[in-house]
């Protein structure tokens, strides 16, 4: 399934979203997440909380619990053998490929606990990575794919009628 119509049907009822960007800003492609947060300001709605989390998502607890969202999106770098820049939606709890965060609670765990902590829906948005060497700047294929994510995110924030968020 298309990545687009993927996040149409998980964002289906949303009235509050908040998207997590998880990364190491000095690990290259690591930084995916913080960078598709960084490429969204200004250009979603309101009603849609973006965090810049890096290396802590687990430090953001709190001020996504007092949101009160309805969706959580987990925007982060993950192998899971996939081409460098190819972005897959995965479910809370779901095991994310191979391991490779630079953060301390992996991806499902943090999931499962933002969903019993907040009772929102609650998914993961891999981007699969090039280079995680030390250094800053996305490979060139990272580069290229944020800007098809951010379109796709923004996009498919913009069709939320503005009426349902409170």
């Amino acid at each position: 399934m298309e990545l687009s119509s993927e996040l149409g049907g998980w964002l289906e009822g949303a009235k509050r979203v908040a998207i997590l960007g998880i990364g190491n800003p000095i690990r290259r492609d690591d930084a995916i997440g913080v960078e598709v947060v960084k490429a969204l300001e200004g250009r979603v709605p309101d009603g849609v909380l973006l965090l810049d989390c890096e290396t802590v998502p687990e430090s953001f607890v709190g001020k996504v619990a007092e949101f009160r969202p309805t969706h959580i999106l987990l925007v982060d770098a993950a192998d899971f053998l996939g081409n460098p820049g190819e972005a897959r939606l995965f479910g809370a709890g779901e095991t994310v490929g191979v391991s490779i965060s630079t953060h301390s609670l992996p991806l499902k765990v943090l999931s499962k606990y933002l969903e019993m902590e907040t009772g929102a829906k609650v998914a993961i948005l891999a981007i699969q990575p090039k280079d995680l060497g030390l250094g800053e700047g996305l490979s060139d294929e990272l580069r290229c794919s944020l800007k098809g994510i951010v379109e796709i995110l923004s996009g498919a924030l913009s069709r939320l009628a503005p009426m349902e968020f409170e």
